[in-house]
């Protein structure tokens, strides 16, 4: 797929940016939407992207005394969640893992693993500092890699939610290989040689009519059954 400006909205305002001026406008608009009253609080704000595909992205505060769980359980609604897969976060060359008991656990079998992985119920406070980079992966056999930076650590009201979606890109223009026209769906057969990206009206003359996934806002787009968000 070729590459381009990627942009998206901030969730405060609404209004549009590119995403290396999201993290430079969401420092503005942060403070000028925060509430004077009540007692503040340590948050961090995160900017998560697809590793190898960052016109996938998000920006994201989260209470410092959160858990890996809570943000490894918001990644996986929005972005991720197909089959229950396993999932860590590796920070530091330290693993903090998720077994759900899927059948991901056969590949920690066959290939064993290193050190024992820690607990994804830990505090973010006891992890994660400003300036930080740590990567997230879901699915050990279909993987979809994710990265992560601390943007900051900033004193702040929010509170209520464990994570509040402050940016997120706007879905990248996926032309149809046979038009040009968007993409609606794509070929799991064909997807890597880029001829499987197709618009409505060709995805109906494709010849791989049981290998289409949708195409969804997300960098697990087209791998193993993805289909999209969880609905609350």
């Amino acid at each position: 797929m070729t590459r381009i400006t990627s942009t998206g909205q901030c969730a405060l305002c609404g209004e549009a940016f590119s995403k290396q001026a999201m993290t430079r406008h969401l420092t503005k608009c942060l403070a000028e939407h925060t509430s004077k009253k009540g007692k503040p609080h340590k948050t961090f704000r995160l900017l998560v992207e697809g590793h190898g595909l960052p016109e996938y992205w998000l920006h994201l505060e989260m209470p410092a005394e959160a858990t890996l769980m809570t943000l490894d359980a918001f990644l996986r609604r929005i972005w991720l969640e197909c089959c229950g897969h396993l999932s860590a976060f590796t920070i530091e060359n330290v693993s903090y893992e998720l077994d759900t008991g899927g059948i991901d656990g056969m590949w920690t079998e066959i290939f064993g693993r290193g050190e024992p992985p820690r607990s994804m119920k830990v505090r973010l406070d006891s992890v994660l500092r400003p300036g930080l980079k740590f990567y997230h992966e879901y699915d050990f056999g279909t993987t979809t890699e994710l990265a992560l930076k601390v943007v900051a650590e900033q004193e702040s009201l929010f509170k209520g939610r464990s994570v509040r979606m402050l940016a997120r890109n706007a879905p990248p223009p996926i032309p149809c290989a046979k038009c040009g026209q968007p993409a609606t769906e794509v070929c799991v057969e064909c997807m890597y040689s880029e001829k499987g990206w197709l618009c409505e009206a060709h995805a109906e003359k494709h010849r791989h009519q049981d290998m289409f996934l949708p195409v969804v806002n997300s960098p697990r787009v087209g791998m193993c059954g993805y289909t999209g968000p969880f609905e609350d």
